[in-house]
């Protein structure tokens, strides 16, 4: 039986939308898939909040996305929430607004559970995969399964202070994530979200997801632009296949991406546009139907 379903993926940095159907366990044909770039995770790391300016931007977005859902004909709606809102003292209080107010069934992710639903969403068991977040990064694998509390928006907030970042403050970060990271045998490696399809994306010189997916990103490459993106101020990021919106924290990720390489001594990750998204994605489809009057859009403020 094929269903139609919406996942949402609440993140530090991003909100993102997929629409796909799902069938015998697999993600079929995908109708819509779309980021919006928010910064919800802003300044949590320091506060432990989430702050009145974030929270605007995000219901902003998430207004929309439950029209497309709803124009789209989605059955099922799961949105999964990440490292700020479990980070943030009012992160469940918001997530109980956008069930209100939404009609979105919710799901709060501790660090182990978004590397288990980034794995199944990639499929691929033999790999090791690589999932760089905003506000912390996971790894996956046969023989390792970690959340390290570092993504790109964290650390840049952290140590990248200036405008272009420091020598002292690039190396400051790179030893933090360098600390960080297990032990990490040579083996097939992922890479998925944001930070991986940019680098990418800077690679071929525009975002194109059927060239993104599978694409070989080099240690080389990656090195080359880490040097690049953090030799200039964050106005002058204007490199095609960079969003405008990401360039204030992709240093941070292009630095824990670089450190994971080198820590693994790979010569190279492939990038994949099938992620935690997906992974939410086959959850919603194993979700109840929704009673007809459990998606009142409400007036409920949390924050």
């Amino acid at each position: 039986m094929t269903l139609r379903v919406a996942a949402v993926d609440l993140g530090t940095n991003s909100i993102r939308l997929l629409v796909a159907d799902v069938d015998d366990g697999r993600v079929g044909e995908i109708h819509h898939r779309e980021t919006r770039i928010v910064r919800l995770g802003e300044g949590v790391d320091e506060r432990r909040r989430l702050l009145p300016a974030p929270i605007a931007r995000a219901r902003n977005v998430l207004v929309d996305y439950r029209r497309t859902a709803g124009r789209l004909g989605a059955a099922r709606t799961l949105l999964v929430a990440t490292s700020a809102v479990r980070d943030a003292e009012n992160g469940e209080a918001f997530l109980g607004e956008i069930e209100l107010s939404y009609g979105f069934t919710t799901r709060l992710l501790t660090g182990d559970e978004e590397a288990a639903l980034t794995y199944r969403g990639v499929g691929r068991p033999d790999a090791l995969v690589v999932d760089v977040g905003g506000g912390s990064t996971e790894l996956i694998g046969p023989d390792v399964r970690t959340s390290l509390d570092v993504g790109s928006v964290r650390l840049t907030e952290r140590f990248l202070h200036s405008n272009p970042p420091t020598p002292k403050e690039l190396d400051e970060a790179a030893a933090l994530v360098g600390s960080l990271l297990p032990v990490l045998g040579p083996a097939a490696t992922i890479g998925v979200a944001g930070t991986f399809t940019t680098l990418a994306a800077l690679e071929l010189e525009g975002y194109d997801p059927a060239r993104t997916h599978g694409f070989r990103l080099t240690r080389d490459a990656v090195e080359r632009w880490t040097d690049r993106l953090a030799s200039v101020r964050v106005e002058e990021r204007t490199f095609p296949g960079l969003e405008p919106a990401r360039a204030p924290v992709i240093v941070g990720g292009a630095l824990i991406v670089r450190e994971t390489m080198r820590h693994a001594d790979l010569d190279a990750i492939e990038v994949s546009e099938r992620d935690l998204l997906d992974g939410a994605a086959l959850e919603a489809a194993a979700l109840p139907e929704p009673a007809e009057d459990d998606a009142p859009p409400g007036v409920y403020t949390c924050c």
